[in-house]
């Protein structure tokens, strides 16, 4: 099964990600099937192949949550972001 996930490129300390197609259970650092756009954080800037994306999310391919979300934000998928990061309750010792 394909998914559309995040493959960290660039130097230390100044990450920027591709955006995948590769296989759901593969290394993220291994081969992948298309390059359909860019991601860099420290500047919220990102670049994505929405005609591509579409076709590939017609023929099944699922997004991690991530990806999911900036899909949303770039409003090739509309709906809800998910949430990627649980929030831990502290418990209180009384």
């Amino acid at each position: 099964m394909l998914a559309i996930k995040l493959k960290r490129i660039g130097k230390k300390h100044q990450a920027s990600f591709r955006i995948i197609i590769s296989e759901k259970r593969s290394k993220v650092g291994g081969r992948y099937v298309e390059d359909l756009g860019w991601l860099n954080p420290k500047t919220k800037e990102f670049n994505i192949k929405k005609e591509r994306v579409g076709y590939w999310l017609k023929n099944g391919v699922q997004p991690t949550d991530t990806v999911y979300n900036l899909l949303v934000k770039s409003g090739v998928i509309g709906g809800p972001k998910r949430p990627v990061h649980k929030k831990k309750k502290v418990e209180s010792v009384s």
